[in-house]
């Protein structure tokens, strides 16, 4: 007993002293660990209500329990299937065109050779997600509106019927996709570049004197020394499947193009917000966030079992 109480003491003094050495770096995370618990954990006592009939005046603590009533109601509901699908089509586009062209373009960036040049194409493919998505979808308005719109003005005057890319089903995914690259591909490659510049230079060498061009230096050293940041982003990618971007997607939204652009999160902010069904706009999101989770402890399982490191 004594020498057990020896040893807990001596951890608790070994982590004191750990504590006490790395303060700066605990003060330095505070902040950020303060945000995840105010606006990430905290707000989750909030789910109570998807199991309710939640009425404002009685409050989270008064209203009437319906268990999994709002669950059945989604399941049940004709419009499930179409913002299931519609949610999964659009992340898969996300998935498969999106997610590899940063690597790409990172790549391409560590391939320049003039610094000038280099920083000055970074400049130019960042920019662009600075501006907010109502710029982004603003500027696709002028472009390719039919009333005055540069690029469908310059279909007439090559003879070509106009389109009308912003009300018609069939061109909402091509546009949403091409916006999303054009804001966020720049911006994706920072995380690549660091990568990449972590690599050891003496590999590179090596390779050189054994005759290897720059595409096989390219496909040999560089992509498998890279290739933990892409599997814990790619994790972190399939969490957020059924995150898409509300506000993008909502300033897209219309009424002709509702079959193929309603996804879960404008769905929860008109049910929610519009219609005041708060319960069941929060099991909606209740649901979207346990099918994340899943996915994320699937993909890290998945990347663990095939050697990698998994983020955790």
């Amino acid at each position: 007993m004594n020498s057990q109480l020896t040893l807990s003491s001596g951890k608790r003094a070994h982590i004191m002293r750990s504590i006490l050495k790395n303060k700066w770096l605990y003060l330095m995370i505070f902040p950020g660990l303060l945000y995840i618990l105010i606006y990430k954990y905290i707000p989750m006592y909030g789910l109570i209500i998807s199991f309710q009939n939640y009425k404002s005046y009685h409050g989270i603590l008064g209203s009437e329990w319906v268990g999994f009533e709002h669950f059945e109601r989604l399941f049940g509901s004709p419009d499930f299937w179409m913002i299931f699908s519609n949610t999964i089509i659009l992340f898969a586009l996300q998935l498969l065109i999106f997610f590899p062209i940063p690597i790409i373009l990172a790549l391409m960036l560590n391939e320049l050779r003039s610094e000038k040049y280099k920083r000055t194409v970074q400049t130019l493919i960042y920019l662009p997600h600075f501006m907010s998505w109502v710029i982004v979808v603003s500027l696709s308005f002028v472009i390719f509106t039919v009333d005055g719109g540069i690029f469908n003005s310059l279909l007439e005057v090559l003879g070509f019927e106009k389109i009308n890319f912003l009300l018609k089903e069939e061109w909402f995914r091509p546009m949403y996709i091409l916006q999303v690259i054009w804001r966020e591909a720049g911006w994706g490659t920072i995380i690549f570049l660091a990568a990449i510049a972590s690599v050891d230079p003496q590999l590179y060498e090596a390779a050189k004197m054994d005759g290897a061009g720059r595409i096989r230096q390219m496909l040999n050293i560089t992509l498998p020394a890279i290739k933990s940041v892409i599997v814990v982003l790619l994790i972190l990618k399939i969490g957020d499947v059924l995150e898409l971007g509300f506000e993008h997607v909502y300033l897209l939204l219309n009424s002709t193009n509702r079959q193929v652009a309603e996804i879960f999160d404008t769905y929860v902010y008109v049910t929610g917000i519009h219609q005041g069904q708060l319960s069941y706009s929060t099991a909606v999101g209740f649901f979207k966030g346990f099918v994340g989770l899943v996915l994320v402890i699937g993909a890290n399982w998945l990347a663990k079992k095939y050697g990698e490191d998994g983020i955790y």
